[in-house]
């Protein structure tokens, strides 16, 4: 009789490991959905391609649909099997994440539309070097967040934390280039006001991967703020 209780804990335990673990992957998925956005958004927009932006556009339902389904497992899992400890801060962290995923999805989307602002209008490739770098700076941190989070790789979830300077060090710097370029020739005031727009959104993009670098903390550690403390 024991040895037939065993078997079947030992079984609904499986399945749970695998409801988490699928649960994960589902995550990371729509997460790697978001990266190709993101980097499709800004190509759109640095070679002024209106047809990829139109794409990016289109991918807003499947990610939207992403959201609803992978909440929806978070909150069966909780409901089904009332997980405990690190179980139950692996699913409340995976909720919070994937609302910032699909606000990294939105700024994407935003600034895909500014590709059909300028198409036809490309502003000198002198002033696409420091979006151009701002977006790899960006796309590099949101990918590292992601691996982070498959491997429960707590430095590295710091590491991505504190790199955000860099990113608003960046965006700073963009900033006052292009205003520069604005005073310098009014003619230059309509892109480079969608170029600040695009670099306004790379820049809350890494603030999103802020918040996912601290849903890691919290999901190994069970503490938000733990990459803040060890930063201080």
């Amino acid at each position: 009789m024991n040895s037939n209780i065993e078997g079947h804990s030992h079984h609904i335990s499986q399945q749970f490991n695998a409801e988490l673990e699928d649960v994960k992957n589902h995550m990371l998925e729509m997460g790697g959905v978001i990266e190709r956005q993101i980097a499709d958004a800004m190509c759109s927009l640095l070679e002024g391609d209106s047809g990829l932006a139109g794409e990016v556009l289109s991918v807003e339902d499947r990610i939207d649909s992403m959201e609803v389904s992978i909440d929806e497992e978070c909150t069966r899992i909780i409901a089904k099997r009332q997980p405990a400890a690190s179980d139950l801060r692996l699913v409340v962290a995976i909720a919070k994440t994937i609302a910032d995923l699909e606000r990294i999805g939105d700024l994407g989307k935003n600034i895909a539309r500014r590709s059909f602002q300028i198409e036809g209008n490309l502003p000198p490739k002198k002033l696409m070097r420091g979006l151009q770098h701002l977006t790899d700076v960006s796309l590099e941190q949101l990918k590292d967040g992601l691996d982070a989070y498959a491997t429960k790789d707590i430095d590295k979830a710091n590491a991505v934390w504190e790199r955000d300077d860099e990113i608003d060090s960046l965006y700073t710097s963009l900033f006052r280039e292009l205003l520069t370029y604005m005073m310098e020739d009014p003619r230059n005031i309509t892109y480079c006001t969608h170029l600040l727009f695009c670099a306004k959104n790379l820049e809350r993009i890494g603030d999103h991967v802020t918040n996912l670098a601290e849903s890691i903390s919290y999901m190994i550690t069970g503490n938000y703020e733990m990459a803040a403390e060890e930063a201080m």
